[in-house]
């Protein structure tokens, strides 16, 4: 195919807003990664802007791992993510699956009642009342149950239910199996691209879980990640020695707090895209 010199102009700026677009996104993450690792006194000298550190230093993560909550709060939010986005899963099926069968009594009912949770809620006071009346304050379960289920989450995994061949149901039913064996082992294993589109979506929540802490938590020692990355990021500026190198590294730890909290979600996601790109297709377009 020829190219003419108007498509070669549009080529030209669609790289040009997709080279800026990817340096918006990079150099941010780079000054943050740089300054974690770079020493406190050459940070200091260069104004605390360092994007290729001269020399790596991990004293900062020792000193954030060391002085700080960090560990504690690490595993809580590992709990929080893993135990809670299997709650997650399991419950979103289950209310996936049979709403997303035509013959369900009601089913337009159920769907609208859905639709409806997104648009208005109960408000803080009373979800706050009915979290406290079920004993659940001053609990890890305070930060995984009361958002078990997404209606968003519930309408993607439906949608995607709907595009499994009837007769693999009918199929099914024929060779005497029941709802839940339907679900169990034909159901699920065909729609592991959706489970992982919406289990990432449920673990990224998990993992930056910050609101519900700080309404529901006020035992220290069950502060997860983001709240206590929230402390460290609030520290002030200590005053200067002469001797930087003696000096508690605050804004290294600041930048290392960050690169803790979002690597662990920037690994994980490389494995998953292929799945993520898949489910969301799946899940939105009807074939």
């Amino acid at each position: 195919m020829v190219r003419t010199w108007e498509d070669r102009i549009v080529n030209t700026i669609v790289i040009f807003i997709l080279g800026l677009t990817s340096l918006a996104a990079i150099l941010p993450l780079m000054y943050v990664l740089s300054v974690s690792i770079t020493p406190f006194s050459e940070v200091l000298k260069h104004g605390g802007f360092i994007l290729l550190p001269k020399s790596i230093t991990f004293h900062a993560y020792h000193e954030l791992f060391t002085t700080t909550n960090i560990p504690r709060a690490f595993w809580i939010t590992i709990f929080i993510t893993v135990v809670g986005t299997i709650v997650n899963l399991v419950l979103t099926s289950l209310m996936a699956y049979p709403l997303s069968r035509r013959n369900l009594p009601g089913r337009g009912f159920f769907l609208l009642m859905i639709v409806f949770t997104m648009l208005f809620s109960g408000g803080l006071i009373p979800t706050y009342l009915i979290v406290k009346n079920m004993g659940l304050l001053n609990s890890v379960w305070s930060m995984i149950l009361p958002n078990a289920v997404w209606s968003f989450n519930v309408l993607i995994m439906k949608s995607f239910f709907e595009n499994i061949p009837e007769e693999l149901f009918e199929s099914a039913r024929m060779d005497g199996a029941k709802e839940f064996r339907i679900l169990w082992q034909i159901v699920l294993p065909l729609a592991v691209p959706s489970m992982l589109t919406v289990g990432l979506f449920y673990m990224v929540g998990h993992w930056n879980e910050f609101f519900q802490a700080i309404m529901y938590v006020t035992d220290r020692n069950l502060y997860p990640l983001q709240v206590v990355i929230r402390e460290v990021l609030m520290m002030t500026q200590l005053p200067l020695l002469e001797n930087a190198e003696n000096v508690l590294p605050t804004e290294t730890m600041q930048m290392a707090a960050v690169i803790t909290a979002s690597l662990p979600i920037i690994l994980v996601y490389p494995f998953i895209q292929k799945h993520f790109t898949k489910g969301m297709l799946l899940g939105a377009v009807k074939g």
